[in-house]
């Protein structure tokens, strides 16, 4: 099971199907990334495809030379544009593919719409996810629940990913989901209904063992994506921030011009694929090595370029340099940025205090840990946040709990109120009253057998310590011990082998830590085959912003309701005194529904609030508004 390979085999089929001649690619915002990600420009310039557009474009010319081949969504504004593209063609073909199921009265209207004959294809090739590596994928979506429910336009838009990575993989699974999240059995349910619903689709070739679909919630382990990473492709995304395969330096001190934005790719860099999961310290010796190899094979400043052969060896040689050149600039850039970052923000002694707080128990040591490095000045604000969630996480119940005082040295410290409130909103998120799972403190009696045991021998890595929960619950899995009273089969039916082919989906979004975790599965256990994937990929900047208040933020882009109070747009800016002149004490939503200004200080009210009907847009503000100044 290989996303990459699956979704790079379906645009090398797009390609070829249109036969030889000049081409150009028409794509969406989405599956510009989904093609960028498993192909290089270059790479695809080869295949004769020199061009490359967006179909909402508006000033694109009249090329009447090209075959246009469009691989884009099947979304209602794709169809209309592709709608209007053929009743005014540019290009003088059109090979059309969809990277999920489009309906028959969409392909009606484009029939249709092509009154002129332009299109020679039309075909579904599902490509409806980015594969970050052969083994993960992201569906690069943010903000996707209502506190504990789905954004009701998110759900069908996470159902056609998850469904278009199965066909890719010609998988039809059996499903597990987590008990414990209603989003997890909503998501099994809807998969589950488009299997039925387009079982000639899914009709391949039966297996002895069927393939599984576990499906899982990001608030059963809120610890992982809060944590530092050591390994280079998670290191690179949690202090600089991968984004499709790209890298943003233009803030690194001193940049040249040609490095501003670079490209880290497994599949053209084979450098960074050979040190995707080394730790920083075998990262470092590697960049030597590379370094020094380079200088062997520079050319000399005055080599003789006497003879044709000379010439000829040159101009042969001479692109493989130059490729090597810009991969050891890169990387000697990549590495160089992320030791400063290191250094000054002295990230090797938060990370161990991050590792003592996720895996140990003692509570005297980890809270004086804390407070020192609350009180180092050179330690950054999203650090010190980290810190104080990871410990209010894992001593949430603890009888000596020091939160209050460590939100006080975090106010000390400078940090931004609304920063400190991310702390108490991430134990909403994923406190002991949330989870379904022992993430903390383990009562089955094996865990804590082997938790004894690791003890005892001591830690080789104090900055690896930390497992995610994913490996103990693939591990069970494997085992055939995964307890079905938490992850119930969706249906009657259930696995009685081992299961050999395994789809991981995490709503809420994966960690490059979890996909390290898969990656070593994947190497020591014959016979299993695991791909993980997420509505996203988290570093901690965006599990906090998403994860810590999506209660509140996703709730800004619910449709407008009708509502007596909407007459006029209430500034978040406004002073308190303004706010409460401006409004009635009470806001007057449906009669069981009504809000008292002060019962908004707390998350406790918020899902009964915020599904009120009639809560508009303006309300929302107001609420979002009161809890950031109280």
């Amino acid at each position: 099971m290989n996303v990459t390979l699956a979704v790079k085999q379906y645009i090398s089929k797009m390609i070829e199907s249109s036969g030889p001649g000049m081409k150009v690619l028409l794509m969406d915002k989405e599956t510009t990334s989904i093609v960028s990600v498993v192909y290089t420009q270059s790479e695809i310039l080869q295949k004769e495809v020199y061009l490359f557009e967006r179909i909402d474009s508006q000033n694109r010319d009249n090329m009447k030379h090209l075959k246009a081949i469009c691989f884009l969504r099947p979304s209602k504004e794709n169809v209309e544009h592709l709608i209007q593209e053929l009743r005014r063609p540019k290009y003088s073909v059109y090979f059309i593919y969809f990277s999920n199921v489009i309906s028959k009265s969409e392909i009606k209207a484009l029939a249709e719409a092509d009154e002129q004959e332009v299109v020679a294809e039309v075909q579904e090739y599902y490509g409806d996810f980015i594969a970050v590596n052969p083994h993960l994928f992201s569906l690069n979506l943010q903000g996707v629940s209502r506190g504990r429910s789905w954004e009701p336009s998110v759900l069908p838009r996470v159902t056609q990913g998850l469904t278009s990575v199965l066909l890719a993989l010609k998988k039809c699974p059996m499903i597990r989901y987590q008990l414990s999240s209603d989003m997890s059995k909503r998501l099994a349910e809807s998969i589950k209904q488009i299997i039925t619903k387009e079982y000639e689709l899914f009709d391949f070739r039966k297996t002895e063992v069927p393939p599984l679909l576990l499906i899982l919630d990001r608030s059963d382990d809120a610890i992982t994506p809060l944590l530092n990473q050591w390994t280079y492709q998670a290191m690179v995304h949690e202090l600089l921030g991968l984004n499709n395969n790209r890298i943003d330096l233009s803030g690194v001190p001193g940049i040249s011009k040609d490095l501003r934005e670079v490209v880290l790719s497994a599949e053209n860099d084979e450098f960074y694929a050979n040190n995707l999961y080394l730790n920083f310290g075998e990262i470092g010796t590697n960049i030597k090595n590379l370094m020094e190899d380079f200088q062997k094979k520079k050319p000399k400043d005055k080599q003789k370029l006497e003879s044709i052969s000379d010439m000829k060896a040159f101009v042969d040689n001479y692109p493989q340099f130059k490729k090597m050149s810009g991969t050891v600039s890169k990387h000697v850039t990549v590495v160089g940025e992320l030791s400063r970052l290191v250094s000054e923000r002295q990230l090797m002694e938060v990370s161990e205090v991050e590792q003592e707080l996720a895996c140990q128990s003692d509570h005297s040591s980890a809270q004086q840990n804390v407070r020192r490095l609350l009180q180092n000045p050179r330690v950054s604000e999203i650090d010190a946040v980290r810190l104080v969630m990871l410990y209010a996480l894992r001593y949430e119940k603890h009888s000596s709990s020091i939160l209050p005082s460590l939100l006080e040295e975090l106010n000390r410290k400078g940090v931004s109120e609304r920063h400190r409130k991310m702390i108490k909103a991430v134990v909403e998120y994923g406190g002991k009253r949330i989870r379904g799972s022992d993430l903390i403190a383990p009562t089955d009696a094996v865990a804590i057998t082997k938790q004894f045991f690791k003890g005892l021998k001591g830690v080789e890595n104090v900055y690896a310590q930390h497992q995610p929960l994913l490996h103990d619950t693939l591990d069970q899995l494997i085992k055939g011990r995964l307890k079905d009273s938490q992850f119930p089969y969706l249906g009657p039916s259930s696995l009685r082998d081992r299961p050999q082919d395994i789809i991981v989906f995490i709503i809420g979004g994966a960690t490059y830590e979890e996909a390290l975790t898969v990656y070593n599965l994947n190497r020591t256990m014959p016979g299993v085959r695991i791909v993980l994937g997420g509505t996203t990929i988290h570093n901690t900047k965006r599990s906090v912003s998403l994860n810590a208040l999506n209660v509140v933020v996703s709730f800004t882009i619910s449709p407008l309701s009708i509502c007596p109070l909407a007459h006029r747009p209430l500034c978040l800016i406004q002073k308190r005194s303004r706010l409460q002149s401006d409004i009635s004490p009470r806001m007057a939503l449906c009669k069981e529904h009504t809000i008292v200004l002060s019962e908004l200080k707390t998350f406790s009210k918020t899902l009964q609030i915020l599904s009120c009907p009639n809560f508009s847009n303006r309300h929302i503000y107001i609420y979002i508004y009161i809890l950031y100044i109280n």
